[in-house]
């Protein structure tokens, strides 16, 4: 091979092993995006199942089952409602009417949480949350 053989292979393997390093980080990001979804979204088949996303709403008042460790409890954006399984030590500032998102996935009709995130204080709803129940409002 003659010496400008050897830079184009080198040129061509450069190339490639920068678009395969391009590939699988953006495969990678991909895959670890969490995309947020209501319970209105949620009942219209618009989320994915068996892929973990973010739910928000508000607990439903009088829908908290607490059984030892598992708790479980309805989630509404003042349109539809999902009922929500997650089992651990929930947020202390979580209760009945309050604005939540939860990350998980769809098993079926039930969202089994992983994680569950709680307003910090009396101002603050998550933006998501805010955006939807104002969306779900204003389709009344």
């Amino acid at each position: 091979m003659t010496k400008r053989q050897n830079r184009m292979v080198l040129v061509a393997l450069l190339v490639l092993g920068v678009s395969l390093t391009g590939y699988f980080g953006i495969k990678a990001f991909n895959d670890n995006l969490l995309y947020f979804f209501t319970p209105t979204d949620i009942t219209e088949s618009k989320a994915p199942i068996g892929k973990s996303f973010r739910l928000g709403g508000l607990v439903v008042t009088g829908s908290v089952i607490r059984e030892n460790m598992n708790v479980t409890f309805s989630l509404s954006d003042n349109n539809k409602t999902i009922k929500v399984s997650y089992e651990g030590i929930l947020p202390d500032l979580f209760r009945e009417g309050q604005g939540i998102v939860a990350t998980g996935s769809l098993d079926g009709d039930l969202f089994l949480a992983t994680t569950v995130l709680a307003k910090h204080d009396e101002n603050y709803m998550p933006p998501e949350v805010a955006e939807a129940l104002l969306n779900s409002s204003a389709g009344e």
